[in-house]
Formats: C-alpha cells, structure tokens, sequence
C-alpha cells in the first residue's frame, strides 16, 4: 500500500515544482526571447526579426539613459554593502555568543527596521541628510538605507551558525596551545566560511535590487533598479527586455559563482 502512494506523491510534488518553476521564470522567459528582436520589432509578439540590435542599443546613453553609469554604482554599493554586511554580523554572531548588558534590547534594535515599510525609512533618512544640510547620494545616505535592510538578515544568519555551533571545537584548539587569534584564524573561520559567503550574497544581492529605500537616499545619480523604472515610462522599445536579460544572466553568474567558491571551500575542507 505504501509502494503505491509514493510514487502518486512523488509525481503531485514534481508536478507542484514544475508549475512553481514556470510561474517563477515564464515572465523571464518572455522578456529573453523579446530582447532578441529585430531592428523594426515591438515590445509584443510576434517577433520581427531576430538580432542583437537592441543589446548594442543598452550603451547608447541617449537613447536609452546612462544603463552602463546606473549598473556601476549599484555594483559599486552592492560591494560595500556586502563588505560591511559580513563584518558586521561576524562580529555580532561573536559578540552574542555570551549574554552582556542589554544584549536583547540591541537584538530587536537591530531587527527593528524590518517590520518598518521601507519607503518610510527611506523617506526618512531623505530627510534627515536635507534637515542637516547634506546633499543625499547612492553612497552615503543609500549607502546607509541598504544596510538597515541587509544587516537584520545578516545578524538573523549568523545567530543561527553560532548557535549550532560547538564550543568544543574552540577548547580543543585552545589545549593543544593556540591562541585566540589562531584559534579564530585556523578553527572558526574556516568553519563559518562557506554560510559567510552566503551572507556576503545575500547582502549583495538585497542591495543590488532595492528600489524603495533607494528611492529618496540616491541623489542625483540613479542606481540601476530606478534605472530600471525611469524606462518603463518612457522607453518603448525591446532595449528594456534586453535591459532585464543583461540583468539578469548577471545575477545568476553571481550567485553560480558564489556557489562555486562555496563548493570548492566544502572539497578543499574535506580534503584536509
């Protein structure tokens, strides 16, 4: 009787990720295909001819708005917001492995800005910079607007990685001679290496597409996703389907990458 229900279940379940998998990336795959278009083609199908024409039209600034300025400065804060996002929350997961004075007070302090919408943050600390006389810009005001978005996750992470983590490991260094540094250096980091990679993506990642704690911190220069909405509503060609392609193919070579290194950390541990 149980033969039989689990190949049914088997077949419900894959069913049930087949149609999560094409409600996830059909929309994706329509712009793919639509940023193929030829050069008289629509933001509709059919398609009008097959090329590369509307990719070579990205770079074109007036046409299609500064693409090429827009993604290196969400790259540029993307990479400092990773960078201060896993120094952080190391430190923080260290620092909360033992109770001190007002350990849970700074714990919902720090998680606070995740129930709080994010265009009122925004709106904000927009105006904080103007009432102090500062002009706003994608690396000083967004730059701080990213990291109450991307550092709750982060400390949220690394509680979890200490927390399963065993002392024992520390102990045993420390017998055997090593000091705190080494003990830290040689036993712990490399450990905790491959979910800090994870934590350095995701804070990546979580800056890399926020659009509504941008929105009032960026100054004058946008980051790529108000890029992105400033040409849904005067762009009316293929160029923002090959936009949402280059994008895209992008993030995943991120994280396949990140992946990658994660996998290789696993091998080369296992290894030793």
């Amino acid at each position: 009787m149980n033969s039989d229900k689990r190949p049914r279940e088997f077949y419900v379940l894959a069913a049930f990720f087949a149609l999560f998998v094409l409600f996830l990336y059909g929309p994706l795959s329509a712009i793919l295909i639509l940023s193929f278009q030829g050069p008289n083609g629509g933001l509709t199908f059919p398609l009008n001819g097959v090329s590369l024409h509307w990719f070579g039209n990205l770079f074109e600034q007036q046409a299609v708005g500064d693409f090429g300025g827009s993604f290196r400065r969400s790259f540029a804060l993307g990479v400092m917001v990773m960078v201060v996002t896993v120094v952080v929350s190391l430190l923080a997961g260290l620092a909360f492995r033992r109770k001190f004075a007002g350990s849970t007070a700074l714990f919902y302090l720090s998680v606070a800005s995740l129930v709080v919408p994010s265009i009122i943050i925004s709106l904000g600390i927009g105006v904080l910079f103007s009432q102090l006389g500062l002009q706003p810009a994608w690396y000083s005001s967004g730059f701080g607007a990213h990291l109450t978005w991307t550092l709750p996750f982060g400390v949220l992470i690394m509680f979890a990685i200490f927390n399963r983590f065993s002392p024992s490991y520390e102990e045993a260094a420390r017998d055997l001679g090593a000091t705190s540094w080494q003990t830290f250096r040689h036993v712990v980091l490399p450990m905790i290496a491959p979910p800090l990679i994870g934590v350095g993506l995701f804070g990546f990642t979580l800056s890399y597409d926020e659009f509504a704690r941008t929105l009032m911190t960026s100054g004058t220069y946008n980051t790529l996703p108000l890029e992105i909405y400033g040409m849904t509503t005067n762009v009316t060609t293929p160029v923002l389907y090959a936009l949402g392609t280059v994008t895209t193919l992008f993030s995943f070579l991120v994280i396949a990458g990140t992946l990658g290194l994660i996998i290789a950390m696993n091998r080369r541990r296992g290894r030793a």
